[in-house]
């Protein structure tokens, strides 16, 4: 049943949808829908077919209206073409990118007070796009480390601070293996800095609660009160920051 893709018809549109288990202990059927539309659905290992189709039909208005709302917003977001004067995101500023061509080895990516300038000798859309990646990745990859470090030390349960892995993924913000290993997107480091320390936060909480039941909203919510507000404003603004 593992990640096994299913279809929601409602009305005159069939909506897909994939089953996978649940991690913990919950024993109800839960429902998702991420930022971009895709519809996940956690089951326990107790549910039947006839469980989850249930509770998928008595949510299906629900479901539609969160996929339709999704898809509207993606549909208004340009494709970034990676030249001067778009505007690029870090740490949720916008910044204006200038591109500048140089000889190879002069090449660079640096912020400069309300500008992102990227200098390379290449200035197709393809290179520039590549060079402002990494320079997320490099970002992402020392920001989320110190906010793992910073946040962990907060809470009472980590014994130490978890290892992270960046990898960019389209329907998550962030994983927590069984293991302990929380995985991060790295287009995250666009989100605000607010944003960020609720991702991180919602992993480390899947370090003592690792599903979606009451105990860990219960847990998150100690741990971050205004998370609900935040999550929102992220989900939000997904298909800004998910955009490449």
């Amino acid at each position: 049943m593992a990640h096994s893709e299913h279809f929601l018809r409602y009305g005159e549109v069939v909506i897909p949808y994939k089953i996978k288990p649940s991690a913990g202990r919950s024993e109800s059927v839960r429902i998702h829908v991420h930022p971009d539309g895709i519809v996940e659905v956690e089951v326990p290992e107790s549910a039947s077919q006839a469980d989850i189709s249930k509770a998928v039909q008595k949510r299906a208005r629900w479901i539609y209206d969160n996929v339709h709302d999704a898809k509207k917003r993606f549909e208004h977001v340009l494709k970034r073409e990676y030249v001067s004067g778009e505007q690029i995101l870090y740490l949720g500023r916008r910044y204006s990118l200038k591109v500048r061509q140089v000889p190879r080895e002069e090449r660079s990516v640096k912020l400069k007070g309300a500008l992102l300038e990227v200098a390379h000798n290449h200035v197709s859309t393809a290179a520039i796009r590549a060079r402002v990646r990494a320079w997320y990745r490099m970002k992402a990859q020392n920001y989320f480390a110190q906010r793992i470090t910073v946040i962990a030390s907060r809470l009472p349960w980590p014994q130490e601070v978890p290892s992270f892995q960046l990898k960019e993924m389209k329907t998550r913000w962030g994983t927590c293996a069984a293991g302990g290993l929380i995985t991060l997107n790295p287009f995250l480091v666009r989100a605000s800095r607010e944003s960020i320390d609720y991702v991180i936060t919602h992993e480390l909480c899947h370090l003592r609660e690792h599903n979606h039941s009451p105990d860990f909203f219960h847990l998150l919510s100690r741990s971050m009160p205004q998370w609900e507000a935040v999550k929102r404003s992220l989900d939000e603004k997904a298909e800004i920051i998910l955009n490449d």
